[in-house]
């Protein structure tokens, strides 16, 4: 069985290696940071096991008892008027079943003004959408290992227009306990757009992440490393802006050597205290670092923190992510223990 399963993430790992990224493909907001934990640990991190029932939304593998009964809702303003948010909600039907995991996520663009091609004003317009999950994890006999899937319903409205979509996220989880190490492996938005916009059927933003996590002997702190976007080797692209000046008055555009490329693979997070009451995290995402940073100015861009404080049976959590001078955003997320 153990074989057999391993065999099916690599067959579906080749499947999918020339998939790309980036302004390619439709309901993007599937990849936005789905709780101020994630944000503040750099995005897609698919490591984390315990009580916290939004980790499903990254790897459905993470579905535990543990999250028996909480409630989780998360909302952040990302640019201008754009907000969005989340909410989850899992349930332990008996220990033989295991856990049951709802969630449901959300984006908002806003209002528009509406102009002909003349350029005279004509309605207002607003633009949404929606995905709905239905999540369930599975442990092995006699093993450490866990693979779980989340089944999605998407919804998009963007002006007159309507789109609406499917897809699935395939988890694999390993924990060594002895060493307190954590491996996750993940597959996410494998579907297709069931119905398009018009004519044309776009695809959905695959996303193939790994990561390794482990919490220290001596020291209250658990390290993440995430390796994001490994569906395609090459996910760097030259910016204009950092073009060298040639001999013959033209320039040469960016070189980005292979290390800088494979950096941009790589997420690291920590948390300290995770097991406590209060958590701080830091996380630095080398992508996006890399992407928006700005010439010969400090820019700090990649970095997230945050943190969460318990209340009882009510969890509080905030994360405040660097993207440029000019915006950053923040998360906020109640997680109510129900039990």
């Amino acid at each position: 069985m153990v074989k057999k399963t391993i065999l099916f993430f690599l067959l579906l790992l080749s499947a999918t290696s020339f998939s790309q990224i980036g302004g390619k493909y439709v309901y993007q907001f599937l990849n936005l940071a789905e709780s101020p934990r994630q944000a503040a640990l750099g995005g897609k991190t698919v490591t984390v096991v315990d009580f916290d029932v939004n980790q499903a939304f990254y790897n459905p593998a993470a579905i535990n008892a543990e999250m028996h009964n909480r409630l989780s809702a998360n909302y952040g303003s990302y640019y201008g008027e754009v907000s969005y948010g989340t909410a989850a909600y899992a349930y332990t039907y008996d220990r033989h079943l295991q856990t049951f995991h709802a969630g449901i996520s959300y984006i908002n663009y806003g209002t528009f003004e509406g102009r002909d091609e003349l350029g005279n004003l004509t309605s207002d317009f607003t633009g949404s959408e929606a995905a709905l999950s239905l999540g369930y994890a599975y442990n092995l006999p006699w093993t450490d290992m866990y693979i779980g899937a989340n089944a999605k319903l998407i919804s998009s409205t963007l002006e007159s227009y309507n789109s609406w979509g499917a897809a699935i996220d395939l988890g694999f989880l390993y924990i060594d306990e002895p060493n307190d190490i954590n491996y996750g492996f993940t597959v996410r938005n494998i579907g297709v757009q069931i119905t398009p916009y018009e004519d044309t059927r776009e695809k959905l933003p695959l996303s193939i992440d790994a990561g390794i996590s482990q919490l220290m002997e001596n020291v209250p702190i658990r390290w993440h490393m995430t390796f994001e976007n490994l569906q395609q080797w090459n996910i760097a692209f030259s910016n204009p802006n950092r073009a060298e000046g040639s001999l013959d008055g033209g320039s040469e555009e960016e070189k980005v050597s292979f290390f800088n490329n494979a950096l941009r693979h790589v997420i690291l997070g920590a948390e300290l205290f995770p097991d406590k009451g209060f958590n701080i995290r830091l996380g630095y995402n080398f992508r996006r670092s890399e992407e928006l940073r700005i010439l010969e100015q400090r820019h700090f861009s990649g970095i997230s923190v945050g943190f969460g404080i318990r209340f009882g049976k009510i969890k509080l959590d905030y994360s405040y992510s660097r993207y440029t001078v000019a915006a950053n955003t923040s998360l906020f997320g109640l997680m109510i223990d129900l039990n």
